[in-house]
């Protein structure tokens, strides 16, 4: 890996020449050159290694494209427009590689930025950019280069969801999260999906948990849908960077009411659905097959979203999903009777309530619902409260640290494997149907694991006692006498309390 802070650091140079442009136009100035660069140094990486070999293929499309190289015309290569950066029609230079790229990539068509012409767009600094990915260094050969890219687009994605706030939210969810997500859910082999994929960073990390666990990527299969045109072009992009592939469908699309997989049974899901969408277009879906368990409210699109991956769940399905804590809980319209009938399926393996502050979106606290179609534990759900988990990275955002997410997943795991698992008062409580039923459904951890133990401070109750009624009768006199003080002031100039 490259140098810790390697990816901050070229963060904050790319950052001085944004100048006055928008957080969310920069974005796509920035990870689209990224993606340029990355496209080119994998083709660059090919074609000398066929020089060296065969080099009458060198210039052989088909020898590129069958290794899942994207085939980059001469006047698309990073040499090229490096080359250029200064000139004043840099921006037309970019602006055709991209479509020549496109041209020439069948399965990129649509999906680059081809927007670097553009009058407002500031030449010098476009040529600036160019010059500080052209130099990126991380002492290795192309292949280390690539994975340092795709941990720049990771990265920078990452910092565009918070500079954009709320809108960022549509495209990201923060890497702590996924990462506890995939870690519980383990998918090692069979169809990966996420029905509102943002910019694919559920694939990603799903993908980069089996590498690092010795398995192999050609085991899973990607599938997902996003149906904002813009963001559904920075999945692919996020994909590509990272030589994934994956079927997000020919297009953006609206997973409600425009399925682009009506066929797919997946053996995980992992999303992050919009929460509490308030105008999912329920009334044209009324009858819609896949309310099994009962019609969605149409001022919430909480229980449409679990429904609609219940739908797509093979027969051993799995799967991990971010809702808003209100799930947990409420019971307006006919939540309340869906909720129940989930439970009553066994369906709802186990319950994990997250920390504040995690997402760029929203400052309250959410919840990860682990669903499963063959529980283990038959009967049961796991209830895990880790509220009180995570550092905070600045005044409004929090991590889970690794620390926590080996934690929370360790939990989870032991308990399914029946290996080295207590409940924990405080944080993890397996709870039975019964139960369930005594506390009307409601799935708040909180009702089940109860209030963690205060760790004994080895100090009598007695002495304790005395301590604190003495403290508390110094405080109660103390505050009498500025209570007589506000008064005697208030008297000095004509008022009486």
């Amino acid at each position: 890996m490259a140098k810790i802070g390697f990816e901050e650091k070229l963060w904050a140079s790319a950052d001085k020449m944004r100048n006055n442009m928008d957080a969310s136009e920069y974005k796509h100035v920035v990870l689209g050159l990224i993606f340029l660069k990355y496209v080119s140094d994998t083709f660059l990486e090919k074609w000398q290694e066929l020089i060296e070999v065969e080099p009458d293929f060198a210039e052989d499309r088909d020898a590129y494209m069958a290794e899942g190289v994207f085939w980059v015309p001469e006047t698309a290569r990073w040499i090229y427009i490096a080359e250029r950066a200064k000139l004043p029609e840099i921006g037309q230079v970019v602006d055709s590689a991209l479509d020549a790229i496109e041209k020439e990539n069948p399965s990129l068509k649509g999906v680059l930025p081809k927007n670097y012409a553009r009058p407002e767009l500031d030449k010098r600094r476009l040529g600036e950019i160019i010059d500080l990915f052209s130099n990126i260094d991380v002492g290795g050969s192309i292949a280390r280069e690539k994975d340092v890219l795709g941990r720049v687009y990771e990265y920078f994605l990452g910092k565009f969801a918070e500079n954009e706030g709320k809108g960022g939210g549509e495209f990201y969810t923060p890497k702590s999260v996924v990462s506890l997500m995939v870690e519980m859910l383990q998918p090692y082999k069979g169809y990966v999906y996420d029905p509102a994929c943002g910019s694919g960073g559920m694939f990603v990390q799903s993908l980069k948990f089996v590498e690092e666990h010795a398995g192999n990527t050609f085991d899973i299969s990607i599938y997902g849908q996003e149906s904002n045109p813009t963001t559904w072009k920075l999945a692919k992009m996020n994909l590509a960077i990272r030589g994934i592939e994956g079927n997000l469908g020919g297009k953006n699309a609206d997973t409600f009411h425009d399925d682009l997989h009506p066929s797919l049974k997946a053996d995980y899901i992992l999303a992050n659905p919009p929460f509490n969408d308030s105008d999912w277009g329920q009334p044209s879906l009324v009858e819609d097959s896949r309310w099994n368990y009962g019609l969605p409210p149409a001022g919430n699109a909480n229980y449409a979203w679990i429904s609609h991956m219940l739908d797509k769940l093979g027969q051993n399905g799995k799967a991990g999903i971010v809702l808003a804590n209100g799930s947990l809980s409420t019971n307006t319209s006919n939540e309340g009777e869906i909720r129940k009938n989930i439970v009553d399926a066994d369906l709802v393996e186990a319950i994990v309530a997250l920390p504040d502050k995690l997402f760029y979106t929203t400052g309250i606290p959410v919840t990860i619902w682990i669903l499963n179609r063959n529980k283990k534990h038959k009967g049961k759900t796991l209830f895990i409260d880790a509220r009180n988990l995570g550092t905070m990275v600045n005044r409004r955002l929090r991590e889970l640290t690794d620390e926590d997410i080996r934690k929370v997943a360790d939990t989870y795991i032991n308990w399914q494997n029946d290996e080295n698992y207590e409940d924990v008062q405080g944080f993890c409580k397996a709870a039975d149907l019964e139960k369930i039923q005594k506390h009307d459904y409601i799935l708040t951890p909180g009702r089940y694991v109860g209030v963690e133990e205060e760790e004994d401070d080895g100090e009598p109750f007695e002495e304790k006692m005395e301590r604190l009624t003495t403290t508390l009768s110094e405080q109660f006199k103390q505050s009498r006498e500025l209570e007589e003080e506000i008064r005697k002031q208030l008297g000095g100039i004509g008022y009486e309390l």
